[in-house]
């Protein structure tokens, strides 16, 4: 989700779910402690519960950037070992680390004794052509050992070389069995299943064999469908969130953007709402809105209006 779920992406998100755990796009250890903290770590106080997502492979660099995750507020801190890009790899981060397990610890580890926050990982099943249960269970028992407690798998392999990012979300087959298999063997354990999930059935059918799902793309095209998580996985009331009221709010949020800076481009903003209407009649007409930059000089000539 690079690029994909950033702060005003979660902030929109989180008028249609008040429970769902918000996670950060991945932040990698050099942007944070070389570059621009503020632009990196920067989220709205309506965000929470939020988790900070990070990408690296050394313990001590993990470890003062979990500390500044800590600082800045944030509820959780997560290790990124399932991403495939070979931008990632390069850097020597994402999937490519399932295979140095006793790393992953090192750095867990190193996480845990800086921040008083959990830690959790963000893995596959397996990498390239290691199809065997036996390598993501050892790497979890492993991995646990140094003090994670939560793991979030994607149940497929990741494949290093010859698959694009995109590729490796559709080509490797499913084994939700692998996940299920983990939940037996580490009862003690939190895991959340991810990937191939895209409707309410399939999420609830989840729930009764592991402890939670992460969904990553359905939810950003098809974004009201969060606005249902609450009642139904969370067994609150149901509430109804109106798509106007939520576009009204977004139109002050990005009122209060560019109040704070005038340079800042509404698109920003609107690039994550173009699925709010999916499914209803009039969606094409709305996503040309938003796309061409209609909606944005309404916005901001409304909010002018309202003051």
């Amino acid at each position: 989700m690079m690029d994909w779920t950033d702060r005003h992406c979660r902030y929109f998100h989180r008028l249609l779910t008040q429970r769902a755990r918000l996670y950060t796009e991945m932040v990698t250890t050099g942007a944070l402690l070389y570059g621009d903290q503020p632009r990196h770590l920067d989220f709205n106080a309506e965000e929470h519960p939020v988790a900070l997502q990070l990408g690296g492979s050394d313990p001590a660099d993990l470890a003062k950037c979990a500390k500044l995750g800590e600082q800045w507020g944030y509820d959780e801190i997560n290790l990124n070992c399932g991403c495939p890009s070979e931008r990632v790899q390069r850097g020597s981060f994402g999937a490519c680390l399932m295979a140095e397990p006793t790393l992953v610890a090192d750095c867990v580890k190193a996480m845990c004794d800086a921040v008083t926050i959990p830690v959790t990982v963000k893995h596959r099943i397996g990498i390239d052509h290691i199809e065997e249960y036996a390598f993501v269970r050892d790497f979890v028992g492993t991995v646990s050992e140094a003090g994670c407690k939560v793991f979030i798998a994607h149940a497929r392999n990741a494949i290093l070389k010859g698959l694009s990012p995109k590729e490796n979300r559709e080509i490797p087959p499913l084994k939700y069995d692998y996940v299920r298999k983990l939940k037996v063997d580490f009862p003690a354990l939190t895991f959340v299943v991810n990937g191939g999930i895209s409707d309410s059935p399939g999420v609830r059918a989840q729930l009764e064999q592991v402890d939670g799902v992460m969904l990553g793309r359905e939810a950003y095209h098809n974004p009201y469908w969060l606005a249902s998580w609450d009642h139904e996985f969370f067994g609150e009331e149901i509430r109804f969130v109106d798509r106007e009221e939520i576009e009204a709010i977004m139109r002050r949020y990005i009122a209060r953007q560019v109040a704070r800076d005038p340079g800042f481009h509404p698109h920003n903003v609107l690039r994550h709402m173009v699925g709010l209407h999916k499914g209803l009649p009039g969606a094409r007409a709305w996503r040309r809105r938003i796309t061409g930059g209609e909606l944005a000089e309404t916005n901001l000539r409304l909010d002018a209006v309202a003051g």
